[in-house]
């Protein structure tokens, strides 16, 4: 065996760094599961023991990631957050609506929570000229169905430190990140900032 091969790695070199130990999200923890082909929605319930708020979605959600921004709802001791998103004609809530209630009305995504458990049941965009009016962002972990569009990415990544995550962590947890397929970025993923910079451009003139 060569000396790279010592140094770097091969049949007797050191093993590469694993971050297992890092928890994400528990949906991702033990890995990415792939959507089921054909899947074509279920039902998302909050985690009041009585009466919990039920939320039917009639599609397959698309751009599936782990958020670590401090506005979106995680498990308990969950640093990331898990959301999609799915046009919201596909979203209806079927039972107790009354117990909805938005969590901050300035926010740009209206996100309806339930006032017994805190579960953010599916977040809304009212404004017709924000580039993803027409879209819900819903936790598709509420839902007992499988075959959900899996996560794709990790977006605002560096936002977990805002909640409180020490710094000197962030290492570490990029390179889980990277291990389970989640490429980290600290805003949202090239395709949805190209979303937004064209709908920016449109309005603008720049593009026809």
């Amino acid at each position: 065996m060569g000396l790279l091969d010592k140094l770097f790695g091969g049949e007797d070199g050191p093993a590469a760094q694993s971050y297992s130990h890092v928890r994400i999200h528990p949906s991702v923890d033990n890995g990415v599961t792939p959507a089921t082909p054909g899947f074509s929605g279920g039902t998302l319930s909050c985690k009041c023991s009585s009466n919990p708020v039920v939320v039917a979605v009639s599609a397959q959600t698309a751009h599936n990631h782990v958020c670590g921004c401090t506005k979106c709802w995680k498990p308990e001791g969950a640093i990331f957050a898990q959301i999609a998103v799915v046009g919201r004609d596909q979203v209806e809530v079927t039972e107790n609506a009354d117990k909805l209630e938005i969590v901050d009305a300035s926010a740009a995504i209206q996100r309806h929570a339930c006032k017994g458990c805190g579960v953010h049941m599916y977040g809304r965009i009212e404004n017709t000229g924000h580039p993803f009016h027409g879209l819900d962002f819903v936790h598709t972990e509420l839902s007992s169905q499988s075959g959900w569009s899996p996560a794709e990415f990790a977006a605002f990544v560096s936002s977990i430190i805002e909640s409180g995550v020490d710094p000197s962590r962030m290492d570490e947890i990029r390179g889980r990140l990277r291990e389970l397929g989640l490429e980290p970025y600290d805003c949202l993923s090239p395709p949805l900032m190209d979303v937004i910079a064209t709908h920016v451009a449109k309005q603008s003139g720049a593009l026809k």
